[in-house]
């Protein structure tokens, strides 16, 4: 698959303890774009941040580390995002949670695919 020139980036929010049917969201989020063909996803473990509801969330020693942040981060053409946000939001839906999705301008300037095992 090439891909170059325009494209999106998703950008998907949520929190690190989030699931869907017994699974981590992230993770849940990752597969799916894997088996909707993708280009690929990365997930981003925050150390610290804070959401709708105002509270902090850390990863400081003297603190429990419950609920960091996290974002997927995925990047493909339009069509193959906007294809996929309906997806997304059927995980939301099941998993009664919250989140935050964007949706931005790209230009991709390189992607090389990697072999069978990527």
């Amino acid at each position: 698959m090439k891909l170059e020139g325009d494209g999106k980036l998703l950008r998907i929010f949520l929190g690190e303890s989030d699931r869907v049917d017994g699974k981590m969201m992230y993770e849940a989020i990752v597969r799916t774009a894997r088996e909707s063909g993708l280009a690929g996803a990365t997930v981003l473990r925050g150390i610290e941040g804070f959401g709708a509801r105002s509270r902090i969330h850390t990863a400081k020693i003297l603190r429990l580390s419950e609920d960091l942040p996290i974002i997927v981060e995925i990047v493909d053409t339009e069509e193959k995002i906007m294809a996929f946000m309906p997806l997304v939001d059927e995980l939301f839906r099941k998993s009664g949670g919250g989140g935050l999705i964007t949706v931005e301008k790209a230009q991709v300037i390189h992607y090389t695919p990697g072999g069978a095992s990527s």
